[in-house]
């Protein structure tokens, strides 16, 4: 059987889970997910436990948070006036938002907070300042 290597496109099923054991994504229900060795489109953690492995074969990584989405920034929670929103705009909690920026991409915003006259936005990732626990399975290689 062949061992997973840069450039060899694989399959791998998945539950990713947090510290807590709280499951925040898994590949159960929609199936593997497929991706080349090497391309940087997984975690690289994921990406180097994956590589040496053979199809059948199962492995738990533990991702320290500075190498999966790194700390959690303050400065990346903002609250704004409610009234700055557009006015056909709704806000909820867990709600995600594209914000643009004077010269810059947009980026992607999650509303944390909302009251009476503010929004809390957060730009971290959700899964910033987390360590993650990863159950993988090497379903193919080609």
């Amino acid at each position: 059987m062949a061992q997973a290597k840069t450039g060899d496109q694989v399959k791998v099923h998945f539950t990713g889970k947090l510290d807590d054991g709280t499951v925040f994504t898994t590949s159960a229900e929609a199936g593997p997910i497929e991706f080349t060795l090497g391309d940087g489109n997984v975690l690289p953690a994921i990406e180097q436990a994956v590589a040496g492995m053979q199809p059948g074969e199962t492995k738990i990584v533990h991702i320290p948070s500075d190498q999966a989405y790194g700390p959690r920034h303050s400065e990346l929670r903002q609250e704004i006036p409610r009234d700055d929103l557009p006015d056909d705009l709704d806000p909820q909690v867990g709600q995600q938002l594209r914000v643009g920026q004077p010269g810059a991409e947009p980026v992607i915003v999650s509303v944390t907070d909302v009251s009476d006259t503010t929004v809390t936005l957060d730009g971290n990732h959700p899964l910033a300042g987390e360590d993650l626990t990863f159950d993988l399975e090497l379903v193919d290689v080609s």
